[in-house]
């Protein structure tokens, strides 16, 4: 029986509304896990939904400096390019597993000439032309393609995710080494200015022994705490150079000086601390939301692995014409329509046990995004009581600097006028050094509880 085109077109057509028609996807829909979540992100009962986390990272630090570093390490950093690079690699993927719910279409043009001779003079042509067109469609009767582009769809969402969560930590990075470099700095400045101190001691100190009110011992003592104090410069240069390594490297450059400012002399905490709600740090953080699409794949997979085990059904259709010569190629028109059922009958399990695998890689990833929860809440936590605590802790230091500061200027008046011993103005210096470094470590204690709270709460990751 020989079919026109209208009849082909009008076949194609009923297969395909036939297939749309009965078509399902089956397996079991994704949704997200029960997670009891904590009532509140602080201790005290709050039902505010203002999050720190809302603020742009430009609001959060505000050293120009800084910002400079940050806008450096975004458009730099070979870590958030590769995420981005990611991101593509990803969006093209998940146009694969689109692509492959339609049909595709191929064509062909072959052209062979040849010329037999069986013996004798009896030559003779057999040559073939063909101009071709093919059309195959695998019917997505079960769901099966439309799992796999769920989970490609689920996989291109987790790596945007990874990029912002790349992103977030990022400028959390460039800020803590910021602030670390800075904090280097100071105590740099104060150990030279200790050296400078205890340089005019033991100057002192030779005076005194040679003028024969002390003894020797007093002398050496004071060389001795000289060179101390004097062995922690090298140590202090050595760590400012590496801290700025990193934050060249951070920001996508070769080592090289970086430009900062100074270590503020004090700081101010907030009267109150926005965190939110719970629910808000499950929306906001990228790594949790990233941990869900990950999950959401892996169900997509099991999905896929279940409806392996049913039929795949393939429509082709090849129209076109051939002729054994090329003249008359127009004039042979060619079609062939045909379908396909692939069942396998024995395979020793084998898609029973995919089916095994997929469920179980489903199980697993719902562990890791109960993890990334767990962990998303115990890091908010640390961030919030560390911020909190923070605060007495430089209160206390900074009374300490202050006091061991007038402790030491009574002890020098009393060195000089020979009411105290040489030992008891060493230990007023010393307790100077240890309050004034105590102090510069309090400021940038604060610093970085900043930047953790912002952080563990997920800001830091919208487009500017």
């Amino acid at each position: 029986m020989k079919y026109n085109l209208r009849q082909i077109r009008l076949a194609i057509t009923m297969t395909v509304l036939a297939a749309m028609t009965v078509s399902c996807q089956i397996g079991r829909q994704y949704t997200r896990p029960d997670i009891k979540m904590p009532a509140t992100l602080a201790d005290e009962e709050s039902t505010d939904s203002a999050s720190l986390a809302d603020h742009s990272w430009t609001e959060i630090y505000t050293d120009s400096i800084l910002q400079e570093l940050i806008l450096k390490s975004l458009a730099h950093n070979k870590d958030l390019q590769m995420a981005a690079a990611r991101v593509k690699e990803m969006a093209a993927m998940k146009r694969i597993d689109y692509a492959a719910m339609f049909p595709s279409l191929g064509l062909r043009i072959y052209g062979e000439k040849e010329q037999d001779n069986h013996g004798g003079n009896n030559s003779q042509s057999d040559n073939q032309f063909d101009l071709k067109a093919n059309i195959s469609w695998e019917l997505d009767l079960w769901g099966k393609l439309r799992w796999a582009h769920d989970a490609s769809m689920a996989e291109f969402m987790a790596s945007v995710e990874n990029q912002r969560a790349v992103q977030m930590s990022l400028i959390a990075q460039v800020a803590q080494a910021y602030y670390e470099l800075v904090a280097l700095d100071n105590e740099l400045s104060i150990v030279r200015q200790t050296v400078t101190a205890r340089r005019e001691s033991e100057h002192l100190a030779k005076i005194r022994y040679e003028g024969g009110l002390t003894s020797e011992v007093t002398y050496r003592q004071a060389q001795v705490e000289l060179s101390r104090t004097a062995t922690l410069v090298p140590d202090l240069e050595r760590q400012v150079t590496a801290k700025e390594n990193e934050l060249a490297f951070l920001t996508g450059e070769y080592p090289h000086h970086i430009e900062r400012s100074k270590l503020p002399q004090e700081v101010s905490f907030p009267d109150s601390l926005p965190v939110g709600l719970p629910s808000t740090l499950l929306e906001r953080r990228p790594d949790v939301r990233e941990a869900e699409q990950k999950l959401i794949a892996a169900n997509a997979a099991v999905g896929v692995a279940y409806t392996n085990m049913f039929p795949n059904i393939t429509l082709t259709a090849n129209l076109g014409a051939e002729s054994e010569e090329l003249k008359d190629l127009l004039h042979s028109p060619y079609h062939l329509l045909s379908a396909s059922l692939l069942q396998p009958v024995f395979a020793m399990g084998k898609n029973k046990a995919r089916h095994k695998a997929a469920k179980a890689a489903y199980e697993r990833a719902t562990y890791a995004y109960e993890k990334t929860v767990l962990s998303a809440f115990r890091e908010a936590y640390d961030a919030i009581a560390n911020f909190n605590k923070i605060k007495e802790i430089y209160k206390t230091r900074y009374e300490l600097e202050s006091s061991s500061k007038t402790a030491l200027s009574l002890a020098l008046v009393q060195y000089v006028n020979g009411a105290i011993g040489y030992m008891d103005l060493l230990d007023a210096q010393r307790t100077y050094l240890d309050a004034q470094i105590g102090l510069s470590n309090a400021l940038l204690d604060s610093q970085l509880a900043m930047v953790n709270l912002y952080k563990a709460l997920g800001g830091g990751w919208e487009e500017n």
